[in-house]
């Protein structure tokens, strides 16, 4: 499963946090009735430990800190746990709030709780330069799209092995096949084209270093996030 990050949509979770606040009042001891009471008795209590956000303990145990944003890797998990039949543990997350510059797709080992891989991985032509700051559905745009994804088929194509992706959001990546968005390895991912300032782009698919065309794409029989 690919998951892209960003502007939320209908089929996005929607994270919201709820707060309670206790007050506990201590009234004066010159407000206290002198009268003889019978003394009460003392009700043992225990302070529970604050709960973690959803996907705070996974974050922990893969030891993610400094490597994944939290705030994608929550929502990704959120969408995951969706997904009631699995054929596959494993998650793809793209966070597209990170320069192309730097690793910003991961693939997680759900079940064995491990980051299998990190990569570069390109953006559409017009989404941005380094960064990628603009998404679209429309076909022509040239731009990648966001939301969540699963996979389809493996094929040989004009880009070598690549993996379909199926938009599971309405209005946001639903046109994903009919746009050809697929992951496919590509001569402008490799690292090595960092040093002109950024990676290369595609039409609009996430495009992977050659390198990894055929490790990777093999490992995504699952469910995508593009944050």
């Amino acid at each position: 499963m690919c998951v892209t990050l960003h502007p939320l949509s209908s089929f996005s979770i929607r994270m919201q946090k709820a707060f309670l606040l206790l007050f506990l009042f201590l009234f004066p001891s010159s407000n206290v009735s002198t009268r003889t009471a019978t003394p009460e008795k003392k009700v043992a209590t225990s302070v529970p430990a604050p709960q973690k956000m959803d996907g705070e303990q996974l974050f922990e145990d893969m030891q993610l800190g400094g490597v994944v944003n939290f705030l994608a890797f929550r929502q990704a998990v959120a969408g995951y746990n969706l997904i009631k039949q699995k054929s596959k543990s494993i998650l793809t997350l793209i966070d597209f709030t990170k320069a192309s510059t730097e690793k910003r797709l991961f693939v997680f080992d759900m079940e064995q709780k491990k980051m299998l891989y990190s990569s570069v991985v390109s953006h559409g032509k017009n989404s941005g330069e380094n960064y990628a700051t603009s998404f679209s559905n429309e076909v022509g745009s040239y731009k990648s799209s966001l939301g969540f994804y699963l996979t389809g088929n493996t094929y040989q194509g004009r880009n070598g092995y690549s993996l379909l992706l199926d938009g599971l959001e309405k209005g946001i990546n639903d046109r994903a096949r009919e746009r050809a968005i697929v992951v496919h390895g590509a001569a402008y991912a490799n690292p090595s084209v960092c040093k002109s300032g950024r990676l290369g782009r595609s039409f609009g698919c996430p495009a992977l270093p050659q390198a990894l065309t055929k490790p990777v794409p093999s490992l995504f029989l699952s469910y995508f996030l593009f944050f």
